[in-house]
């Protein structure tokens, strides 16, 4: 048991992970959003860390990482809906709930060793929050 400790390459995932997760939730944090700069690197720290820790049991079986997946997937959703909030005939929050979504997308990467395809969405995800909002017409989303 103890020579399977190695730590060393499950500090560099998660904290891969968890930084390419700081910038989106320093984004919803100076928007005074629901979820910020603590959710945000959580969520993407603990999607890696599900991947990490299974990685020993899945390896053989990718029908079982696929679960993993799909049971992350689920969690963030919920995690998500609780950021939605219906006021009226209006909805708010689902960028925030996206946003979510897609950062846990960037946790399952790294965690599966993709980390081309987690810069990717972490950049995309950022920019489309940052840039996009002058698109949006006024008014159509509190901020929680």
């Amino acid at each position: 048991m103890i020579d399977q400790f190695s730590i060393v390459p499950h500090l560099i995932a998660l904290g891969t992970a968890y930084a390419l997760a700081v910038p989106i939730g320093w984004d919803r944090e100076r928007s005074e959003r629901s979820a910020g700069l603590r959710t945000f690197p959580l969520v993407a720290l603990a999607a890696c860390g599900f991947i990490q820790a299974t990685e020993g049991i899945t390896a053989a079986h990718p029908e079982a990482a696929a679960r993993i997946v799909e049971g992350i997937i689920t969690g963030i959703g919920f995690i998500g809906g609780g950021a939605i909030i219906k006021h009226g005939t209006s909805v708010f929050g689902t960028a925030t709930a996206a946003s979510l979504w897609a950062t846990g997308a960037v946790g399952v990467s790294v965690g599966l060793g993709v980390y081309d395809v987690a810069v990717v969405i972490s950049v995309m995800t950022f920019l489309t929050l940052r840039y996009l909002v002058p698109l949006k017409s006024e008014g159509t989303e509190l901020k929680r």
